[in-house]
């Protein structure tokens, strides 16, 4: 007989009625229809605002667009007069965009993927916009109302640093805001955006890099200028005039020594000498390095003519302090350095001078007259280099008096600047420490600028020769991509004097006829790759050249470049891309600046 036990856990449920599985399908199919619907929405909301945002951002393009035609925001009155009468609509504009994409609906959907990248650009550009036309741009309003007109200038001729202390914070900040819009932009991944989107951020990336790079200048420069200029007490200076008709490094051997007191904004010249005349030393003055011994020799050390021979600008004001002091000179708080180009610049703005002899100083002249013409006019090299010392010590009295257009002497200093033609070097070490990150500075081995190439030319002929030499650097070959890119940096050279150049006297041609045809040129090319960097082989035309050498954590490549007259040559040498960027610091001479910079598109 046996036992059936039942167990109610096994039976099966009891179907639900046909009238409850149509309402769960029901709730089911409106909770889908409602996730869409409320999708959909959304969407239709991302694209009325984002349109809305696009909009505005146009609206800005159009409100800048009359004073990007002009030559920049501190470019002159006009652009500044165009800038300020833009800035109400600009701001509007940047405010609806700034507006149409800080919502929750807009933040939420930045994390859905690839949707979220092109939200989250649109937004951080319209932030980034919207701070620079709100607080960044009034301030260079204010700086550049400063810069143009007479507004720099006292009544009595000085620079009235009060003025300039009264822009200081308020550019210091604006820097600040263009600064931290510039970092946000550039941390956006461009990855995966759609190519216009891609292709409008990278035009802001680059016009947030520049305004940032322009008000970090500026704000160096209203907080600089009064202490340098004898805001807290007396200082002086000397000031290095170089010559470019014989080239070094920093733009040509020093041609005068002019010593110079700034008091309260008010500048007057001590004395003048020509740099022949600074005693030489028997033994260089400071320990030179085996790079320094092979480009330039213990001259370097031993003569102030070739104290601009060195790339980096704080070593040239070493020199030239020591030289100075080892002569009887007294303590100076700085030295300053500028070319012929600047001179020239300056007599544009000032109009003609009175100079040696009678003869007005014109810049549409200067250069031939200083560095060709007087030395072939004169018996020798001493008059002409008191020439040149005459020339540097009256346009530096008219500056200082207050002489020409305040408008056009900025100008004049601001592109002199930026091609690198003026160099500047503070004893004070709180100063020295901005001026050697900045460009003015001109501290190429121990300033900021550890992933920059150089490229620097050494006349080798001893002559006055180099009026007549052309020089170009130019970056070709860019590689953007894989493990190591690299650029190859190509130096031109031409030498075109006149045809009766082998007939000139013959410390004009030079002092190793033993070694040099009449009339040749010799120029020592000096490469220069960034920190810790390996350097290509140097090629002069079909050939390998160069003597490789080492500087302070560089790899140098150095050759001597001989050219009859007539002749030309090409130099290339293959460098690494550091962030997308190849800098070269280069020697300004007369035809080309003293920076070249190349950028792959991806980092633009």
């Amino acid at each position: 007989m046996s036992a059936q036990v039942d167990d109610a856990s096994a039976a099966p449920a009891p179907a639900a009625p046909p009238a409850r599985r149509r309402r769960r399908a029901r709730r089911v199919l409106l909770a889908v229809l409602a996730l869409v619907l409320l999708v959909v929405v959304a969407l239709a909301w991302l694209a009325y605002r984002g349109a809305g945002a696009v909009d505005a951002l146009r609206d800005a393009q159009d409100a800048l667009a009359d004073v990007t035609a002009q030559d920049g925001a501190l470019g002159g009155t006009e652009s500044l007069a165009a800038l300020e009468a833009s800035l109400p609509a600009l701001q509007d504009a940047t405010a609806r965009a700034e507006e149409r994409t800080d919502d929750p609906v807009w933040r939420a959907a930045q994390h859905v993927p690839w949707l979220g990248d092109q939200l989250t650009a649109i937004r951080a550009v319209s932030m980034s916009l919207d701070e620079v036309a709100a607080r960044a741009l009034p301030a260079t309003v204010q700086a550049g109302a400063l810069l143009t007109g007479d507004g720099l200038r006292a009544d009595d001729g000085r620079i009235d640093l009060a003025a300039v202390q009264d822009v200081a914070a308020p550019v210091a900040d604006a820097a600040g805001v263009a600064r931290t819009a510039h970092e946000r932009v550039a941390r956006l991944d461009r990855t995966d955006l759609v190519g216009l989107l891609d292709d409008a951020v990278g035009d802001v990336d680059d016009a947030l890099t520049e305004l940032a790079a322009t008000l970090d200048g500026a704000s160096d420069v209203t907080r600089l200028l009064p202490p340098l200029l004898g805001a807290d007490g007396p200082r002086t200076y000397l000031v290095l005039a170089l010559n470019s008709a014989e080239l070094r490094t920093a733009g040509g051997i020093v041609g005068a020594v002019l010593e110079l007191r700034v008091d309260d904004g008010r500048v007057s010249l001590v004395r003048q000498v020509a740099a022949r005349d600074v005693a030489v030393a028997d033994e260089p003055v400071l320990a030179l390095s085996d790079a320094e011994l092979a480009i330039l020799g213990t001259p370097l050390g031993r003569y102030m003519q070739n104290a601009s021979g060195s790339p980096d600008f704080p070593r040239t004001a070493a020199i030239a302090t020591a030289l100075w002091a080892a002569d009887g000179g007294d303590p100076v708080d700085g030295v300053i350095a500028t070319d012929p180009v600047t001179v020239r610049l300056v007599l544009r703005a000032t109009g003609p001078l009175p100079g040696p002899g009678g003869k007005a100083i014109r810049g549409s002249t200067f250069l031939q007259k200083a560095l060709r013409d007087v030395y072939l006019e004169v018996d020798d090299d001493a008059q002409a280099d008191a020439y040149f010392a005459a020339v540097a010590a009256t346009v530096l009295g008219a500056v200082g008096s207050g002489t020409g257009d305040a408008e056009e002497l900025v100008r004049a200093a601001a592109r002199s600047v930026d091609e690198r033609r003026v160099r500047i070097w503070s004893a004070h070490p709180d100063e020295q420490a901005v001026l050697a990150r900045s460009t003015i500075g001109g501290a190429f081995l121990s300033g900021g600028a550890p992933h920059a190439v150089g490229v620097f030319l050494d006349d080798a002929t001893t002559a006055k020769l180099d009026y007549d030499l052309t020089s170009e650097v130019t970056v070709e070959e860019l590689e953007c991509s894989g493990p190591s890119p690299t650029a190859t940096v190509r130096i031109d050279l031409a030498y075109d004097p006149p045809a009766d150049v082998a007939t000139w006297r013959d410390s004009v041609l030079g002092i190793r006829p033993h070694l040099l045809p009449r009339g040749w040129l010799d120029t020592r090319v000096s490469v220069y790759g960034p920190v810790g960097a390996t350097l290509g082989p140097l090629a002069q035309d079909e050939g390998f050249v160069g003597v490789p050498l080492q500087e302070q954590g560089r790899e140098v490549r150095t050759t001597a470049v001989v050219l009859a007259p007539g002749e030309e040559t090409t130099l290339r040498v293959t460098v690494p891309v550091v962030d997308g960027v190849v800098d070269v610091w280069t020697t300004p001479t007369l035809g080309a600046p003293g920076a070249v910079l190349a950028r792959c598109v991806a980092h633009s």
